[in-house]
C-alpha cells in the first residue's frame, strides 16, 4: 500500500490500487495498521528475532527508496549502484520473508542467513524480471512505459545507455528526463532500448541470480520444502506479470 502512495500508482497487478479507490491518506493509515499488526504479533509472541528481522528489511527498504528518489533527479545511476537500490528496495523484503520462515522453524543462526540470503537472490532477480516488463508488449498489469513516466533508470535502459554513443545516449536521456509524458517518445525510448537489446542482457543478470539462489537452495536436503522453493524461484523468472 505504501509502495503505491510513493509510486503514485493506481493499479497493482491489473486492480485499482488502494489509494486509488480511497485516496493516499487512507491507504498511508491501513498500511501502518498491517505493519503494527504484524510486529505485535512478534512482539506478542516473544519472536523478537523475528521483529529484528523484519524491522531491519522496513530500514533497507525506506533506505533503498529514498536512493532511487535521490539518483533519479540527476538521472546518475550505474549498474552497480541499480543492484544497490533494488538489493535494499525489493530483495530485503524477500530476504525477511525467508529469514522469518528459517526463524520461525527453530534454525540455528547460519541457516537463517543462508535463507535470507537465498532470499536476496530471488528478489533481485524478481525485480529484474519486473523492470523487463516496461520494456515489452504484452499486458502485464503493470501499464508499458510507467518506469519511463516515472524517470527509473532501471538495468535494461542502464545497459542500452552504456552502448550508446555520447550524442544517442544524450538524446535518450534528454527523453526520460523532459518528454516521458509522450506516448510517442515512450515508444521511441523502448525501441531504443531492445534495439540495444537491453532486454535481453537484463535477462541474462536475472538468470544468474536466478542460479545463485539454485546454488543455495540446493545445500539444503531434497524434500517437500525445497521442491516448493525451487518452484518459487522459477515462477519469479518464468512469470508473464
Amino acid at each position: 500500500m505504501h509502495d503505491d502512495v510513493v509510486d503514485n500508482a493506481y493499479e497493482r497487478r491489473g486492480f485499482f490500487s488502494i489509494n486509488a479507490l480511497w485516496k493516499n491518506k487512507i491507504a498511508v493509515l491501513v498500511g501502518d495498521y498491517l505493519l503494527a499488526k504484524g510486529l505485535l504479533l512478534s512482539v506478542n509472541n516473544n519472536e523478537f528475532r523475528l521483529l529484528q528481522i523484519v524491522s531491519e528489511a522496513v530500514k533497507q527498504m525506506s533506505e533503498g527508496e529514498l536512493l532511487q528518489i535521490e539518483k533519479v533527479r540527476k538521472m546518475d545511476i550505474s549498474e552497480s549502484l541499480y543492484f544497490d537500490v533494488i538489493r535494499q528496495k525489493t530483495a530485503s523484503l524477500i530476504a525477511s520473508c525467508c529469514a522469518c520462515g528459517a526463524a520461525s522453524a527453530g534454525a540455528d543462526e547460519e541457516t537463517i542467513e543462508k535463507m535470507r540470503l537465498f532470499g536476496e537472490k530471488v528478489g533481485i532477480a524478481f525485480q529484474i524480471k519486473d523492470d523487463t516488463f516496461d520494456f515489452g508488449t504484452d499486458n502485464v498489469g503493470k501499464p508499458l512505459g510507467i518506469d519511463i513516466k516515472e524517470k527509473k533508470v532501471t538495468l535494461p535502459l542502464i545497459y542500452a545507455l552504456n552502448r550508446a554513443d555520447r550524442s544517442e545516449k544524450k538524446r535518450i536521456i534528454n527523453l526520460v528526463k523532459n518528454h516521458q509524458e509522450d506516448p510517442k517518445k515512450i515508444a521511441e525510448i523502448i525501441d531504443f532500448v531492445n534495439a540495444k537489446e537491453g532486454v535481453h542482457y537484463a535477462n541474462q543478470k536475472m538468470l544468474e541470480y536466478q542460479q545463485e539462489a539454485f546454488d543455495i537452495l540446493y545445500t539444503f536436503e531434497e524434500g517437500e520444502a525445497r521442491t516448493g522453493l525451487e518452484q518459487l524461484v522459477r515462477y519469479t523468472t518464468e512469470r508473464k506479470k
